[in-house]
């Protein structure tokens, strides 16, 4: 640099100003709170919720949880029966939705079914058993077949098919499937093409999905029992209706124990099937 040459300062850079985004956040929260005090209001037809009663009634529910925390070890040896006999409706309704959901699962998806006919006919009878809660097919079907463990066999074995279906075959859809193409390119019906490359490529994918419709299957069961669907959840429906609130804290601490127990093991087949 040369004598008598100046330097102009640096410029600093300043930051923009930040956006004030508080009037937008305050409006939507406001919103959401009107929306929410308009649908307890019962003079425009929301939702009746009587504060006033749940003041007075805390006691009553105090001594219930009171209850429920001094469980009634000596009722254990009662609930092994009910409950071997829901884990068995739990394993033979996972295993039958199994063997049903693959092809079920194959005609539903694009690529492994192009004929639009019998795919929308699959996801139509899909979408209806989805669409009907599992205690409604309960019902229905303890009235055709009779109370016990038949109706939450047949019960878990439609829930568990509408849940395996829908979310395989949409794990399909959305996943490129080169080697089908090759193959159609070669010549390959279809059949073969989903038997000898679809079917072994969505492996992974039906197992993890038949592990969690196992998990739920145990859940649903304790449910189920409420409209006489058999297992453990009749028992419970049974105890509640005696107020024995010490025996359903025992069969609500076997049904998270088993849960929890099903769970990890599931854990494990997913880390050795990966």
């Amino acid at each position: 640099m040369s004598p008598g040459t100046t330097t102009e300062p640096a410029t600093r850079l300043d930051l923009p100003p930040r956006p004030r985004t508080w009037p937008r956040r305050t409006l939507v929260f406001s919103a959401l709170t009107a929306f929410t005090v308009a649908t307890c209001l019962p003079a425009i037809g929301g939702i009746e919720i009587d504060l006033a009663a749940i003041a007075q009634n805390w006691r009553h529910g105090a001594a219930n949880l009171s209850a429920l925390l001094q469980p009634n070890w000596s009722f254990v040896p009662r609930t092994i029966q009910p409950m071997l006999e829901t884990l068995q409706m739990a394993f033979v309704g996972a295993a039958i939705a199994a063997a049903l959901s693959v092809p079920l699962t194959l005609w539903a998806a694009r690529p492994t079914n192009p004929n639009t006919v019998t795919r929308t006919a699959v996801r139509a009878v899909i979408n209806v058993v989805r669409a009907v809660p599992d205690l409604v097919w309960a019902t229905i079907l303890v009235a055709m077949v009779g109370v016990g463990a038949l109706p939450g066999l047949l019960t878990l074995v439609l829930f568990d098919v509408g849940i395996v279906v829908k979310l395989v075959s949409e794990a399909i859809d959305s996943t490129d499937h080169p080697y089908l193409e090759a193959a159609r390119a070669g010549g390959a019906t279809q059949g073969r093409m989903n038997r000898a490359l679809a079917l072994p490529q969505s492996l992974p994918l039906f197992s993890n999905q038949w592990l969690y419709a196992l998990e739920l299957n145990v859940r649903i069961s304790a449910i189920l029992g409420i409209v006489g669907a058999g297992g453990i959840g009749r028992l419970l429906d049974e105890r509640f209706g005696f107020f024995a609130y010490g025996d359903v804290s025992v069969i609500i601490l076997e049904i998270l124990v088993v849960v929890l127990l099903i769970e990890a093991a599931s854990n494990v087949l997913r880390r050795r099937l990966a």
